[in-house]
């Protein structure tokens, strides 16, 4: 996870997005332990409570759980709520405004699917 900060958004609200980025990818698998938040603030120079509230929302949607004494670890089955989260996130938000777009350009989806295969052809 890289430490750029947008200052639009609380710290903490990005890396809950990029913790959600990495299971998503794959790059924490479900089971696997999150580093640690002492880690992770000396890693990015942030605050411990702003790692831990960062933490705590994953485990408030049921993302990451707590074994005491061992750390936070993903959950069995996380990876596919979030993907089933992130779907119904583009199909209601994203996929009206490209929809729209490709009307408006006169594309349907064969013709970007043809499009698509030639330009990978040259």
């Amino acid at each position: 996870m890289s430490a750029n900060w947008d200052d639009n958004q609380p710290i903490y609200w990005q890396l809950r997005e990029k913790t959600i980025a990495a299971i998503l990818d794959g790059t924490l698998a479900e089971g696997q332990p999150l580093p640690s938040v002492r880690q992770v603030a000396v890693d990015f120079q942030i605050n411990p409570l702003t790692v831990s509230k960062a933490y705590q929302s994953l485990v408030d949607d049921e993302l990451v759980e707590k074994k005491r004494g061992v750390g936070m670890f993903v959950r069995e089955g996380a990876r596919q709520r979030l993907l089933a989260s992130e779907r119904e996130r583009f199909i209601k938000e994203e996929w009206p405004r490209l929809e729209a777009r490709l009307n408006h350009l006169g594309l349907s989806l064969d013709d970007l699917s043809r499009l698509k295969k030639n330009q990978g052809s040259n």
